[in-house]
């Protein structure tokens, strides 16, 4: 700690600091729900809670690693409130039996928990005509394992996977609901609830095309956005005419009733529907965007449906800046707690980026500096920004002077 000025100083790490941001009676309510400490000696749920965030943070690949990372020292061990640093074996058998829901649970929790800070400081890009709305964007990421270490993981006839799926809250712009299935799972039925409160908007891609669902969400007054799928059977009857303002990328805009005897069978066949062509110019296609959705401007549906380029982006940094694209364990119980752990720590680092940097910063820049400063005794506000890339040089000290008060016959040392 004498390497550094005492204004710049905290007497705990900034791993610890971090931690610290999860409330110790939210993370204690959630390990006596699930009875996380039952029968656990030693390795008990916040020993596991600060290793695998260590790891996280630390992006470290082997539980060897996080091992020998917290027992640099007794004194890092003691400030990180642990009593001692913890074995390999020790967190094997802790990832592979504790209870993954207890993280799932404590995720779930801190969303709440900051949900008004979260929701003040997002950034978003807000759609003028529908800027009161709350905007629910839903996709799924796969993450490939090896089929025959993570035998329960099921994708292919020869591979693995782990498929997250994710709601992401467009106010807060973080996801507030996650479910964790093996990768062979159909994305519409990655969540046990699909419907969402009056006026909720939902953007999602076609995989989710369903007629049961859409019609379930019309009945609830949700708003559904959507691309239509290719082999859907519908009736034109009739066409919007654009307004002048519109963008050039809005082709057409029709109102159409389902015609498949599959959407006359769920009774979907008599609501109106809407679909807006969009040329996406990237990809040099036009895309058919569906919605029962018949008042907002066209150029509204179309900016909703390019909001799920926010989702995407969020899946970009979790596998780039955090462990989730290797595992620590191969069971169920200890890839699904490394996930939400992950996710935990997601959460944690953008309220500190939001909140604590004074300047506009990329995450994954912002990751790698807290990665590198994370057991050094610095204040998160130093850390966040005082540290800037570009070379530092040393400071000499002031001379020393034989006789100060004649500068004629002073003398420096050195």
């Amino acid at each position: 700690m004498e390497l550094f000025n005492r204004n710049k100083n905290n007497n705990k790490p900034l791993i610890r600091q971090i931690i610290d941001l999860v409330p110790k009676d939210i993370f204690h309510s959630c390990v006596a729900k699930y009875q996380s400490n039952k029968g656990c000696s030693k390795y008990k749920a916040y020993d596991q809670f600060v290793a695998m965030s260590f790891g996280q943070l630390n992006k470290s690949i082997t539980l060897s690693d996080i091992s020998s990372g917290i027992g640099v020292s007794e004194i890092f061990i003691k400030d990180l409130g642990l009593s001692q640093s913890p074995a390999r074996s020790t967190m094997s058998d802790g990832n592979k039996k504790r209870n993954w829901k207890v993280y799932e649970l404590l995720y779930s929790k801190l969303i709440s928990h900051y949900e008004k800070i979260l929701s003040s400081t997002s950034h978003r890009k807000v759609i003028e005509e529908i800027k009161d709305k709350r905007i629910k964007l839903i996709d799924s990421t796969i993450i490939s394992v090896c089929l025959s270490m993570f035998d329960w993981a099921k994708y292919r006839t020869a591979k693995g996977g782990i498929k997250v799926h994710t709601c992401w809250d467009d106010t807060l712009m973080i996801p507030d609901v996650v479910n964790i299935t093996e990768a062979k799972l159909h994305d519409s039925k990655g969540f046990d609830k699909l419907v969402f409160p009056k006026g909720t908007v939902i953007v999602e891609d076609r995989a989710y095309f369903d007629f049961t669902l859409m019609l379930s969400r019309i009945m609830a007054k949700n708003v559904f956005v959507t691309r239509i799928k290719k082999n859907t059977l519908f009736e034109v009857i009739a066409e919007t005419d654009l307004l002048e303002e519109t963008s050039d990328n809005i082709l057409k805009d029709e109102i159409i009733i389902l015609t498949s005897d599959t959407a006359k069978k769920c009774g979907i066949n008599k609501e109106k529907l809407r679909l807006v062509h969009l040329y996406k110019e990237d990809e040099n296609k036009v895309i058919e965007i569906v919605t029962n959705q018949l008042d907002w401007k066209a150029e509204t549906i179309a900016d909703l449906y390019k909001k799920r380029w926010d989702i995407e982006l969020f899946f970009k940094a979790l596998k780039q800046n955090l462990q989730v694209k290797s595992f620590l364990g191969t069971s169920e119980n200890a890839v699904k707690s490394q996930i939400y752990i992950a996710l935990i720590c997601y959460l944690l680092l953008e309220l500190l980026r939001r909140t604590a940097t004074k300047k506009a910063v990329a995450f994954s820049n912002f990751v790698e500096k807290i990665r590198f400063c994370l057991p050094y005794y610095l204040s998160i506000s130093y850390v966040c920004n005082h540290i800037s890339e570009g070379a530092k040089r040393v400071k000499r000290p002031p001379p020393l002077r034989l006789f100060p008060n004649h500068d004629l016959f002073s003398y420096e040392y050195g």
